[in-house]
């Protein structure tokens, strides 16, 4: 059988993953700091749960090491835990910077260094989820885009080092998803309604709309099939085509209307 581990796989993108990867036929581990989400997702994809925290290298070695033992190897590995943070440089607490780092990219790191001798031993190859915010700066997010921009750096370091050994590492940057930590962030903006928070947030994505997490998990199913057998180390936007926008333009756009 194919084994995959998922971590951040109690909501949100890495609950879609575990469960796309489940119907692929993958045997499918999943992790997570809080026991209840994961169990009911690894429930639900016949898969297994393992509560850890990848920030802590004794326990990101052990929900690679139990996801061995109960499937016989890993072929994939997806690097989903995430966390948000907000602050520009005048006012970001030292503190939240750090654990955003330890988190998107520390955690993703510690995962990877101990998946890799399964991985070589299969062929396997891994996906990380980055953000749009590695590629363009957002407000008040230095911590947030300052660790993504890592992480997709993290992912092109892996695929060159073991692309060589055939492992395979690959970046997908999503922008807006419908998923938990989204939604609170669609309420801070103050509007009537989270619907109509995400019209605004994506009014100027040419799809005009965020993603479901759905969609961003069959990106990541085919960035790990053989059929996405020779991108390595690509750094993928799945974002409506955010962007590919000039923002300098948009006024023409609307003036012409």
């Amino acid at each position: 059988m194919t084994v995959a581990l998922v971590t951040g796989g109690g909501t949100g993108i890495g609950a879609a993953v575990a469960r796309r990867l489940s119907a692929e036929g993958y045997d499918v581990a999943v992790t997570g700091r809080r026991s209840a989400p994961i169990e009911e997702v690894a429930a639900e994809v016949d898969g297994l749960a393992v509560v850890a925290d990848t920030t802590v290298a004794d326990d990101a070695s052990r929900a690679v090491a139990e996801t061995v033992d109960r499937f016989g190897g890993l072929d994939a590995l997806v690097l989903n835990a995430g966390i948000g943070g907000v602050g520009s440089l005048l006012d970001l607490d030292p503190d939240v910077f750090d654990r955003v780092f330890r988190v998107n990219v520390t955690g993703a790191f510690l995962t990877a260094r101990a998946a890799i001798p399964h991985l070589l031993e299969r062929g396997g190859a891994i996906v990380t989820i980055a953000s749009i915010s590695a590629l363009r700066a957002a407000p008040e997010s230095l911590a947030y885009c300052s660790s993504k921009a890592a992480l997709a750096m993290l992912t092109q370091c892996i695929a060159l080092d073991h692309g060589a050994d055939g492992v395979r590492a690959n970046c997908l940057c999503p922008g807006w998803v419908r998923t938990p930590m989204a939604d609170s962030e669609m309420d801070v903006l103050g509007l009537d309604s989270r619907e109509g928070a995400y019209a605004v947030a994506t009014q100027d994505v040419p799809l005009r709309r965020p993603s479901e997490p759905e969609e961003v998990a069959a990106a990541v199913a085919w960035l790990l099939s053989d059929d996405a057998s020779y991108l390595n180390g690509a750094v993928i936007p799945a974002d409506g085509g955010a962007t590919i926008v000039d923002v300098g333009t948009l006024a023409f756009g609307r003036l012409a209307r």
